[in-house]
């Protein structure tokens, strides 16, 4: 399942530097986050759904690569976005 509209303009606003910014590292880390929990919670109950789990599994790539670039570029930045979202590192 998708993000839905609301939910992704919730984080657009939190995460951007405007309402519009909808492609920065940061958002998308934060849509990639939200989409990630969820499948999470999917697999818990499907576990042999393993085409989800492949997605999930690019997904997480995708949004390590975002970090890594938004450490590379400014650690304090970094530091604050993983705290808001309540990730591990």
């Amino acid at each position: 399942m998708s993000i839905s509209k609301e939910r992704k303009a919730e984080l657009v606003a939190e995460f951007g530097k405007d309402g519009a910014d909808s492609g920065s590292s940061a958002v998308q880390v934060a849509i990639l986050t939200d989409r990630i929990l969820y499948l999470t919670d999917h697999m818990k109950t499907h576990k042999k759904d393993f085409a989800s789990r492949r997605g999930l599994l690019k997904m997480v790539g995708q949004r390590r690569h975002h970090l890594d670039y938004i450490r590379k570029r400014n650690e304090a930045a970094y530091k604050d976005l993983i705290a808001k979202l309540g990730l591990r590192r």
